[in-house]
């Protein structure tokens, strides 16, 4: 596909509606459209019509092998190959795909993260077509997106709880939209568009760097002269290499259907981004995970490397993935959508209060959603959003939100219009809000901005929570609208009740600022400021009741969830730590060493350079020695809880302390000496 060819490229590689029709029967379409809209069971015929339809589609494209693609608890995507090649039972092959390969497949369940749901002798697990998903051909191999479980029935992966999000929200949505009086809308829908931010640096110097090959990001690194405080990077003009990159990335979704439709240059310098549209949230995620393995692939072809982590220099901007998420019904009205008086939008304020509600009531939980090794590093500064969970309206929504609680009338005091120049009269029409790059939670104008998730987690789980943090908010609202004789009372006073009980978590500051912080202590609003102070929240007696109460994840399952989440934390940051030491050992203590040796002269300043540059590296080695030491004791200890202690009180602060040191050492040391490709080199190499 080219940029010539009109579109015409765009989806050839997926197994959507308008492919779907060539290649099977109607009646098999028509069962199948309905089994996405009733969740209902496709039967045996339909299903063996569609294998058939695929398969043929799949040869013609070129494709050999099919897979089952399904998102474990790693966080990644996994696919084992299967030929369409078969004995025929004489001397000769067919290719074969049957209705029941197209439904199940049986990857092991025990190698992937269980949580201990799962033992090495419990092996069997199950992977199950997703209907409501498209196939996808992807290096001549057939993928079936599906959902993954166990043997016993648990669920394995972040699709299904999704998916069960998206119809718990459904569901209450439809109950309070039917009390409302709505009885033309069928099912309500999640609309998701994540915008992805990265780094590009060249393979050569990738190569050359330990710790980004093993962990994605420096683990030190003297600041280059040059950062970002000129702000030039930012929508600068696009270099030509990576226009190259960004043209066959943009060639390389579009043939899976991923409308790419945002990509410019970020504020650090080496810094990108890309957005999609905004599509049904299922869908979105998946193509999420798909955009972050191709820029992986493209990049590589352009001798480039794509880093995700969210925090791969420091100093610079680390990368986000906003999500940007919304609510919408059949016909394509969005539910966030406040129209031109928002005061007077029932419906609207309706949907508005129990969202406010939801997010004050279960912070912890977007907190969790959000909380890793790699998201520390980003938290709280640099257009990231702090630990402290709040939500951003703009003015005009927060005196709405003021006047209905005071029950005096709203009065809107601003034109919606401003004039550019002094003497060209062109008027713009503004938005209801500003932006406000410092909110965990922002309203843009008709949808919510969930600015905490990085750039290298998947979606789901954000999204999983919103979802379910609304279903339960609208889910209690029904319940009081029903028990009510005087519905159109009883909806103004619900919303005020639960603006004014969560007047607290609306803020519209500077996240920043330290004042922020107090005033969120004295509002009662929790800063969890790291994984670590995060993690135990997860299984707080109220999250499992969301979770479970609304169908999304068992006790058990939540339980392994949280063991899990602590197992990968532990483990990132102990690989951090012997990576470390590694390069450390084998490449500092030899660049200190070499250069002390050539300071050979009698001058001055060469003693206070040997006096310097020795005293920095008795202090690594000391350091260094703290650090294994914490490493051991990280081995021995077998609680979860002093794991989650020793890494985050102790490794981490005495990472810290020995990536001081080397910066330290870096900045004096001369360049020939240092083993290391440095950040001058890695962010302005392109």
């Amino acid at each position: 596909m080219n940029a010539n060819d009109g579109g015409a490229g765009f989806g050839a590689k997926l197994f959507n509606e308008s492919t779907m029709k060539e290649y099977v029967s109607e009646e098999s379409f028509k069962a199948w459209q309905n089994c996405v809209r009733t969740h209902t069971v496709l039967p045996e015929k339909v299903t063996e019509d569609i294998a058939d339809g695929m398969k043929r589609w799949a040869l013609e494209k070129g494709a050999t092998h099919y897979t089952h693609w399904f998102q474990p608890l790693n966080g990644e995507t996994a696919e084992k190959h299967e030929g369409f090649l078969v004995p025929d039972g004489r001397d000769g092959f067919r290719m074969d795909f049957s209705g029941r390969e197209l439904l199940r497949g049986e990857p092991d369940a025990s190698s992937f993260p269980s949580g201990g749901l799962r033992s090495t002798f419990e092996a069997r697990g199950y992977s199950a077509w997703d209907p409501t998903s498209y196939a996808f051909i992807k290096d001549k191999v057939l993928c079936i997106p599906t959902v993954f479980c166990s043997y016993s029935g648990e669920v394995l992966d972040k699709k299904t709880p999704l998916l069960r999000s998206c119809e718990a929200l459904n569901r209450q949505a439809m109950r309070v939209l039917r009390l409302l009086g709505d009885e033309k809308t069928s099912f309500v829908r999640v609309g998701v568009g994540a915008e992805q931010e990265y780094f590009l640096i060249p393979k050569r110097l990738f190569r050359q760097r330990e710790d980004l090959r093993l962990c994605g990001r420096t683990l030190f690194g003297a600041d280059a002269p040059k950062k970002q405080e000129l702000d030039d990077h930012y929508y600068g003009a696009i270099k030509p290499e990576i226009a190259a990159f960004m043209q066959d990335l943009n060639a390389a979704l579009w043939e899976l259907g991923i409308c790419a439709k945002t990509e410019h240059n970020e504020v650090a310098p080496a810094q990108y981004e890309m957005a999609p549209f905004f599509t049904d949230a299922n869908t979105a995620n998946d193509q999420n995970q798909l955009t972050m393995e191709i820029m992986k692939r493209v990049a590589d072809r352009h001798d480039l490397v794509c880093l995700l982590h969210e925090k791969p220099f420091d100093g610079v901007n680390g990368s986000g993935k906003h999500v940007n998420w919304s609510v919408s019904t059949d016909s394509g009205e969005n539910l966030f959508s406040p129209g031109s008086t928002p005061a007077d939008n029932t419906r609207f304020l309706l949907f508005f209060a129990a969202f406010i509600k939801g997010v004050d009531e279960y912070s912890e939980l977007l907190r969790c959603s959000s909380a890793y090794a790699g998201n520390d590093k980003r938290l709280g500064g640099n257009e990231a959003p702090p630990a402290v969970i709040s939500v951003f309206v703009g003015t005009d929504l927060e005196e709405v939100v003021d006047a209905i609680i005071s029950g005096e009338p709203y009065v809107s005091t601003r034109d919606r219009s401003l004039t550019v120049g002094k003497d060209v009269l062109l008027r713009i029409s503004t938005d209801n809000t500003d932006r406000n790059r410092t909110s965990p939670v922002a309203f843009t104008g008709n949808k919510f901005e969930f600015r905490m998730p990085g750039s290298s987690q998947s979606i789901a789980s954000p999204v999983t929570y919103l979802n379910t943090i609304l279903a339960e908010e609208l889910k209690q609202a029904a319940e009081v609208l029903e028990a009510s004789e005087d519905r159109e009372n009883a909806v103004k006073a619900l919303i005020r009740d639960m603006l004014k009980a969560h007047r607290r978590i609306v803020f519209n500051g500077n996240g920043y600022d330290k004042a922020w912080l107090a005033e969120a202590e004295a509002r009662g609003l929790k800063n969890l400021k790291n994984t670590a102070e995060t993690i135990p929240e997860y299984i707080s007696e109220k999250n499992i009741r969301l979770l479970t109460g609304n169908g999304i994840y068992t006790r058990k399952e939540m339980d392994s969830r949280n063991e899990i989440h602590i197992q990968k934390y532990c483990s990132v940051n102990a690989i951090e730590a012997r990576t470390m030491l590694e390069m450390i050992r084998k490449g500092v203590f030899g660049a200190i060493t070499q250069y002390l040796s050539a300071l050979t002269g009698g001058c001055g300043f060469e003693a206070k350079l040997r006096e310097k540059v020795g005293a920095l590296g008795d202090r690594l080695l000391e350091e260094t020695e703290a650090l294994e030491a914490l490493l051991l004791s990280l081995d021995a200890a077998c609680d979860p809880a002093e794991k989650l202690r020793i890494c985050s009180e102790g490794i981490v602060p005495a990472m810290e302390a020995c990536r001081r040191t080397v910066d330290s050492a870096e900045r004096l040391i001369g360049k020939r000496f240092w083993p290391y490709p440095d950040y001058t080199e890695l962010l302005f190499s392109i």
